[in-house]
């Protein structure tokens, strides 16, 4: 089965650091270059899928490039963008399915990785068979690099970088294709490498214990498990820095002549914003399965949102639930990371479960204010960890079950 491990890299040195950026920089130049003679022949055609698109001279692009890159990771970046075309393509024929009803907005053409005066996104891709990878107290990767760019830094032999922490596949059968990336949000070089494993490996919790997630607009995640933890999981401060971020954002706009539309800075400022969330999301859905994993936990119930906003609307909860946190790529994000430790995720009803009174089973006299959930029956506790334990109690048989909490309290974080 395919999983892939993600981790943060180190050069060795500055010059060691200098070279990679060199090289990831060198790899998005070559991804735009492609991509602009995809996109040219795109337009030509109409917004159609024709031979032009495919006859891009991509054999002259990886000519220039190759001194730098390699040959083989030249060829890889041409190749995934190819792939990001053809996925565009497949979406938009889905788009255009009147029977298909999984994509509702148009999908745009693969996009661009900055450019040379605002900076370039520090993004690449290394062939399965241009690096190594050594596990072990004092782990690193060696990257294959261009003849030029090697006698630009007087470097012999592959660029070697340290790997920081564990990967969740050590033992694997085969790896893919590695990706590399530079994390602007906390300034941390990553990589991502896909593997296959076997299909026993890590394949499913040690038990068979549930749990439920109460994901809102207040707190991001507050957790009950029929182990009887509860996990809560908060971020005021992050979504304070979201707030300053887009009010800066705002101002910088109002300044722009009436015929720009945006700046250098707005758009490192968007993707700052981005980025940090996404770390943020990244950062919950792993300590929270890791956590789950360990308590034997191999399904997990999350609810949506809907009528949420129809019934408890605010411009606050509108920006915490669709801009700042981005709903469904959380739950996509989720579902993806609880794969790689067989823990299910299943979509039922929480309707109502954030109301109701654990202790009385009441809706309509429970009152909530910031985090607190009181009853006239004399029950008062926290709101949301209490919606979780409702929505669990009612998709599971509950009398078997000890209810024993221990509460744990996590400051989700861009750090």
């Amino acid at each position: 089965m395919k999983r892939t491990n993600t981790f943060a890299v180190r050069p060795l040195s500055n010059k060691g650091e200098q070279l990679l950026r060199d090289l990831l920089d060198a790899s998005a130049a070559l991804w735009n270059e492609v991509n602009y003679e995809r996109l040219m022949r795109y337009n030509d055609e109409g917004g159609f899928e024709g031979e032009g698109v495919w006859d891009a001279d991509t054999g002259q692009l990886e000519g220039r490039y190759k001194g730098v890159l390699g040959a083989s990771t030249a060829q890889q970046v041409i190749r995934k963008n190819a792939e990001a075309w053809r996925a565009f393509f497949r979406l938009k024929d889905q788009y255009h399915d009147e029977s298909n009803t999984s994509v509702t907005e148009h999908p745009e053409p693969p996009g661009f990785r900055g450019n040379e005066d605002d900076g370039r996104v520090l993004k690449g891709v290394v062939r399965k068979d241009a690096y190594t990878v050594e596990w072990g107290d004092r782990s690193r990767i060696e990257i294959l690099v261009g003849s030029e760019l090697k006698g630009r830094y007087d470097h012999t032999g592959r660029l070697r970088l340290e790997i920081a922490g564990d990967p969740n596949w050590p033992d694997y059968e085969k790896q893919g294709r590695l990706d590399l990336w530079y994390d602007e949000t906390d300034s941390t070089f990553r990589a991502s490498q896909p593997v296959t494993v076997s299909d026993d490996a890590r394949a499913t919790p040690l038990a068979g214990e549930t749990a439920a997630l109460d994901i809102g607009a207040n707190n991001l995640v507050a957790c009950t498990t029929t182990t009887g933890q509860q996990y809560l999981y908060e971020a005021r401060s992050l979504f304070d820095r979201f707030r300053e971020t887009t009010r800066e954002i705002a101002r910088l706009q109002s300044k722009l002549r009436e015929e720009r539309h945006s700046s250098k800075r707005i758009r490192r400022l968007y993707r700052t914003r981005t980025r940090r969330r996404n770390h943020a999301q990244e950062s919950l859905c792993r300590d929270l399965l890791e956590r789950l994993y360990a308590e034997g936990v191999d399904t997990v119930y999350i609810g949506g949102l809907t009528g949420v906003l129809d019934t408890h609307w605010s411009v606050e909860t509108n920006a915490k639930t669709h801009n700042f946190w981005a709903f469904k790529k959380f739950t996509e994000r989720l579902a993806c990371t609880a794969e790689e430790y067989g823990i299910s995720v299943e979509a039922r009803s929480e309707a109502w479960t954030s109301q109701e009174c654990p202790q009385c089973g009441s809706t309509d006299r429970t009152t909530r204010h910031q985090d607190t959930l009181t009853c006239p029956c004399g029950f008062e506790g926290h709101a949301d960890l209490r919606a979780s334990e409702t929505f669990l109690r009612r998709h599971q048989n509950s009398e078997s079950s000890d209810w024993r909490t221990r509460r744990v309290v996590t400051n989700a974080t861009s750090e």
